[in-house]
């Protein structure tokens, strides 16, 4: 059981959400959450989608109620730098010199994203992804429409950020590594869909390809370089090449790093007292027996309330499985399942022309992944998904691609 100041380093989801856990479950004591931003703890998915759009207002972002914290008791203390941790003496240090002490220490310190030692990085017009302030700073940029955008990055927020700027009417080209967008997430097939999704709205490619340097004049950028020596206008250069686990305080106190922060399946680091979760833990999963770092919000979501119930004492380990989802265009998609262990390509149920449709991925039989696209989520599909990949039960291919065979049928009999 947790005693002392209950300590949370990170004012994300998973953050916030372990707070509002560790009250749920009673526990009494002094906790204190130290966010670096000057904003109260917020939702991320919806900044490169409809609050992006200007669909949804800044009521969309809170994960809790901002009169919550002080409600409950917790401390919420914003524009706060953690710059060390003894895990010995079992203190922090702030930026501002002075310490605090813990009894248990919660990071969840996000990632930050990955940057180009680009020629010309520096200019104005050229930004990274990754805040509210960035998501504001973006959409007054496209929303005039009319402008010239490269995105730089063909993963899951440069496809959903190109699909933005393309909705507010600006001109929009996109640069990638791979030969086709996404496909290291989701195979060429589907990326393909996704590329001629975008191409049918406007969006122009460059694959493969990467930039060289941006181009500028009176101290704002006009255009990229690509590493074929094309030149591409642009008025905003968007960098959007993924992102790296924010690990420096922990690596900094000894604590066991590799691809974020090791822990067990309870979020529990190699220091005593030190617990993991959201973006910057590598947690071991259950399921796979592998360890897994999950950039998607429901990670965070649901590490939180692991992380919280673990710190006081009771049984919990994070088994759930992997979901997220997107939106660009007309098309919606969600997505359960672990990436790492699909292989080949997928069984498709329904069609990729009617943008309505089911995919599979399975591992000797059984399925380990499932994407649904243009599927009411009122129906709950991933719900059904995520017990098919549970179940860990072989299931035929023909089954699966069978839309006269209904999903639930093919789960296991209780």
């Amino acid at each position: 059981m947790a005693t002392g100041n209950i300590l949370i380093v990170g004012g994300g989801l998973a953050g916030a959400t372990a707070a509002r856990t560790l009250r749920a479950e009673g526990h009494a004591g002094p906790v204190i959450l130290l966010a670096e931003e000057p904003h109260h703890p917020y939702l991320r998915p919806p900044l490169s989608k409809e609050y992006l759009l200007g669909k949804a207002d800044d009521d969309a972002l809170p994960v809790l109620p901002d009169g919550w914290y002080a409600e409950n008791g917790v401390e919420l203390r914003l524009g706060v730098t953690v710059t060390g941790i003894d895990p010995a003496a079992r203190t922090v240090v702030l930026g501002d010199g002075r310490t605090l002490g813990y009894g248990s220490l919660l990071l969840a310190t996000g990632a930050r994203p990955r940057r180009l030692p680009l020629p010309g990085s520096g200019l104005a017009g050229v930004g990274t992804f990754r805040t509210v302030d960035d998501s504001l700073r973006l959409r007054a940029g496209l929303a005039g429409g009319g402008r010239n955008v490269v995105m730089i990055g063909s993963g899951w927020i440069g496809m959903e950020l190109a699909a933005a700027a393309s909705a507010y009417g600006n001109s929009v080209t996109l640069l990638g590594l791979e030969d086709v967008p996404l496909a290291a997430a989701i195979g060429p097939e589907l990326g393909g869909f996704f590329r001629s999704l975008h191409e049918a709205n406007g969006v122009r490619f460059r694959l493969p390809a990467s930039a060289a340097g941006i181009t500028g004049r009176s101290g704002r950028a006009t255009g990229v370089v690509t590493d074929a020596g094309e030149v591409l206008p642009a008025d905003l250069v968007i960098i959007a090449v993924g992102v790296v686990p924010e690990v420096s305080l922990a690596e900094a106190a000894g604590i066991t790093v590799h691809n974020g922060i090791l822990t067990d399946p309870s979020l529990r680091t190699s220091a005593p007292g030190i617990f993991a979760a959201g973006d910057v833990a590598n947690a071991l999963h259950p399921f796979t027996g592998e360890h897994h770092r999950s950039e998607h919000w429901s990670n965070a979501l649901n590490g939180g309330k692991v992380a919280a119930r673990a710190m006081l004492g009771l049984d919990a380990e994070l088994d759930t499985v992997p979901y997220f989802y997107t939106d660009q265009f007309d098309v919606s998609m969600e997505y359960s399942g672990f990436p790492t262990l699909t292989a080949g390509p997928p069984t498709i149920r329904g069609s990729l022309e009617e943008k309505e449709f089911f995919a599979f991925w399975q591992r000797e039989g059984r399925v380990v992944a499932g994407m649904s696209v243009n599927w009411p989520r009122s129906a709950k599909p991933q719900k059904t998904i995520r017990q098919l990949i549970s179940a860990k039960m072989p299931v035929s291919p023909g089954a699966l691609a069978d839309p006269d065979v209904p999903l639930d049928r093919l789960l296991p009999e209780a």
